[in-house]
């Protein structure tokens, strides 16, 4: 294994929906494939967060065959780590307490060079008579006082990617640690070098890279993978219940079938003769990759050597978990960057 790391870190408010997990197979292949290390983290710090949605999503991740590297890092345990941070910003004229409001920033002035979406600086150089006046009625949140506007990120999909850094906060009102400044420290403890995750972190990439550059952390390299979407366009979330969770699991047949159908979305796979996607008890519902060319029974072989058939590798339950593994395995040997098929898919 060569030095690095890739990782998944899924916040456990909800149960993993297709989206999630074929975001999370491309990050495990690309790490897996590239030598790297794969490291797992539980991005908990939101308050909808639940033990057991935790549970069921380490599980669900673990029954596709994804193995990690050292224990899962959660982020509610870290919080000390999260406030030296910011502590050693603070020390270097780097924070400001910041008072607004979310209407506040949208109803504030905005100079040109302030994109939409970003914050204006309302509170950046307030003085200290009215910062202690608007600390006795509410609590402030703290931002980084940004030095640059714009900060450049290497993305293998969308490659060189100049993006806008506003002064965006570091730690909410209530007291909660932004998402931000959390990933960033976190994928440095853990080794992180490449990040693959959904499309939709692509602006926040820009913020990242820079707050690293200004912890003294090095840079990684980033793989925005589009999104899943539903069947009326918006892209999936909890709502979704049917492609989620034991419904998801249950409709294709157990973890072969749930990873046979992100392969096939990967151009990993595909159905028999070119048309839709098998039933979970088709003979067709895992498919070799077509440039290897390789038969499904060799794609999810039994370990023991027995015969089967391959609908047996879309069957729940141990050897649908037995059959997920062999087939990752089998993924993750063939896996390429150039070969993957990794558009907008609609599920």
């Amino acid at each position: 294994m060569s030095g690095g790391a890739g990782r998944y870190a899924p916040s456990p408010s909800s149960d993993l929906h297709l989206g999630n997990l074929r975001t999370a197979v491309v990050a495990y292949l690309a790490a897996r494939g590239g030598g790297l290390a794969f490291r797992m983290r539980l991005e908990d710090l939101d308050e909808r967060c639940r033990p057991h949605f935790a549970a069921r999503q380490l599980d669900d991740l673990a029954s596709l065959g994804m193995v990690w590297d050292g224990p899962v890092m959660r982020q509610s345990e870290r919080l000390d780590v999260y406030e030296a941070a910011i502590r050693r910003l603070a020390g270097r004229g780097l924070t400001y307490e910041c008072f607004c409001s979310r209407r506040d920033i949208l109803e504030a002035p905005r100079a040109a060079h302030h994109p939409p979406g970003t914050y204006p600086g309302t509170c950046r150089d307030l003085g200290a008579a009215e910062r202690r006046r608007l600390a006795a009625v509410k609590p402030p949140a703290i931002r980084l006082r940004a030095e640059v506007g714009r900060f450049a990120v290497t993305d293998r999909l969308a490659g060189r990617v100049d993006q806008p850094v506003d002064d965006f906060v570091l730690r909410r009102a209530d007291g909660v640690v932004a998402y931000n400044l959390a990933v960033v420290v976190d994928d440095a403890a853990q080794g992180v070098t490449e990040v693959t995750r959904g499309d939709d972190l692509l602006a926040s990439s820009g913020r990242q890279a820079y707050l690293a550059e200004l912890l003294g952390l090095a840079p990684v390299l980033y793989s925005h993978v589009p999104l899943v979407y539903a069947a009326s366009g918006r892209r999936l979330s909890k709502r979704d219940g049917a492609l989620a969770g034991r419904a998801l699991f249950d409709s294709q047949g157990g973890p072969a079938g749930v990873l046979a159908l992100i392969a096939r979305s990967l151009g990993l796979a595909a159905p028999a003769g070119g048309g839709a996607p098998a039933g979970p008890d088709s003979a067709s519902a895992v498919r070799a990759p077509v440039e290897a060319g390789w038969d499904a029974a060799s794609a999810v072989r039994d370990p023991a050597g027995a015969g089967w058939d391959a609908a047996s590798a879309v069957r729940g339950g141990g050897r649908g978990i037995v059959e997920a593994k062999i087939l990752m395995g089998e993924l993750v040997a063939r896996f390429d960057w150039e070969r993957l098929e990794i558009g907008p898919w609609t599920a």
